[in-house]
Parts: C-alpha cells; structure tokens; sequence
C-alpha cells in the first residue's frame, strides 16, 4: 500500500496505525513522527509565516481568501512520481490544509499517465467524528484492526478522565482562545475537548467553525480560565501569547497556554492527550505535562 498524506492529522493516524513505512509522500507542515520530515517527498506547501506576528498572519490569509489564490500548492509531479494508492486529504478548513476538491483536479490531469489512487478526504467536526476517522484511515489502508484497536484504546483513556472528575465541583467556566488577533473563538472539535476535561466551554462553536469575536465580549462571559489555543502555534508562542494578552482578561482569570499545532487543532490521536491535560489544568487531578500546557496566571 503506497500512502500520500495532504494532512499532518493524517500522517500521524497513518503512524499510529504502525503503517508509517507506507507513507510515499506528506506536507512541509508533517513534523509526527519526527522522522518522516526528513525522508519523505514534500507533496504540499503553503504560505510562509516564519516570523510574522498573529496580526500579520491574518492580514496574510485575508488577502489569499479575497484574491482567491489558493494558499497550498500541490506538487503534482511529485504526486505522479509518487503513484500512490491512497491520497488522505480534507475539505474542512482551507486555511489549514490543501482542499480535496484540488487533488480531485490534479488527479483528474495525472490518470492519463496512470495515477488512479483512491482519494479519501477526512472532514471530522466533533471528536467523536475525529475517531471516526481513524477507521476510515484504517478501513483505506488496510489497517481496519489497528484502526478498531486504537480507538478503543483511545475511548478507554476518555472513560478515565470522565471517572476521575470530582463529582461534587462545578464545571469551570473555560474559553479556548483559538486566535489572538483578532481574538477567534473556538469552534469544531476544541469546544468537545473542555468538555471531555470536565468544563464548561463558554463563547465556544461546537462542530462550526472558528468565528471572530472581541475581547470585550471575552470578558463579559466572566471564565475562570482562558486556554490560548493559537492554530498554528507550539507552546513556546502560545505562551508568549497569552503573557501578552493577560491584560485583556479579568484579573481573577487563570490562563493556560498550550501546543495547540500538536494537540488542539489536529483532528487526530493526540487531541485525547489535550483532554487528560485540559482535566487536570481545571480540576488539578494530576500534575500537567508542561511539554504541552503551562500556567502563565
């Protein structure tokens, strides 16, 4: 089986299913496992953000959405080279990944020189969809068992976390900050992880998608935590983000920054990682992990 990723979430349920050395082909944005970066063809690039601030980044993406240029180039010879037998792809969000509807194009020039690979296209909005997934990656690749055995795995350590919330404590009032300039709140899966936690996800957009909002409005929900989630962003600037936002924010708020690029916005394994350290952050039920969440207040 010749696999082609489109989606870092993709390359890493391919990984977790154990069939990585069937990989043919990820994106420049595919860093899990860290190996597969450096020996792989890079079948998709997007736009260059390497040192531009949350600000510049949207005025970025604002002008590709209003021209209409795409933002991820597909490298087509790269893909026929390639011949793969499967091409994992999306048509969820086309800021953060290539959309399927543009594989479906290019396959559509390649079948004459015989690429006739299945294209499967994974469009999860709420976590219970984002295992879903898993077995449709699965069910693709001929992982089918693998792919029944980490979800159960994977519902096994959820039921966990649901068992071990105090039972007599309210659920904290908890706002994911999805974007910080604009401030974006939280939308698709995100809202289902503090939930999961065992807190009460306020201003948030389950299963839509992230809309702008104001911090104004941010404030007059009154949460007793803030999660600055930046799409894109690892800890490191997640961190500086929120030091750089607390001000806006009640006093009495605690704010937490985590790796949202590893552990909030990718719709795959990882994100029930997100939950055990979301739960522990809110209701203090084991130390949290400061690879992936750290205190700032």
């Amino acid at each position: 089986m010749r696999i082609a990723s489109l989606l870092p979430a993709a390359t890493e349920i391919v990984a977790a299913l154990g069939r990585a050395d069937d990989l043919v082909g990820v994106t420049f944005e595919c860093d899990t496992p860290s190996q597969i970066a450096h020996h792989l063809p890079i079948m998709v690039r997007g736009l260059d953000t390497e040192g531009r601030s949350p600000g510049e980044i949207d005025a970025m993406v604002r002008e590709f959405a209003d021209s209409g240029d795409p933002m991820y180039r597909l490298d087509e010879a790269a893909l026929a080279t390639a011949k793969p037998d499967v091409i994992l792809t999306q048509d969820l969000c086309r800021v953060c990944a290539l959309a399927s509807h543009e594989v479906a194009v290019a396959l559509e020039r390649l079948e004459t020189i015989g690429c006739t690979a299945r294209v499967v296209s994974l469009d999860p909005h709420r976590l219970d969809e984002v295992l879903g997934s898993i077995i449709a990656v699965g069910d693709a690749i001929g992982a089918s068992d693998e792919a029944r055995s980490l979800t159960d795995h994977l519902n096994d350590r959820l039921n966990a976390v649901r068992q071990h919330l105090p039972a007599t404590v309210a659920a904290p009032r908890t706002f994911v900050l999805e974007w910080p300039d604009p401030p974006f709140l939280a939308g698709h899966w995100i809202p289902d992880l503090v939930t999961a936690a065992g807190g009460e996800a306020v201003l948030a957009a389950p299963g839509r998608r992230s809309v702008e909002t104001t911090w104004e409005r941010i404030s007059a929900t009154d949460p007793e935590v803030v999660i600055v989630a930046p799409c894109g962003f690892g800890l490191t600037e997640a961190t500086a983000i929120a030091e750089q936002t607390a001000h806006r924010l009640p006093d009495h708020t605690a704010i937490w920054a985590i790796d949202a690029d590893g552990y909030t916005v990718r719709p795959g394994p990882r994100l029930v990682d997100a939950v055990e350290q979301i739960a522990r952050a809110l209701h203090g039920t084991g130390d949290v992990d400061p690879r992936i969440m750290t205190r700032v207040r």
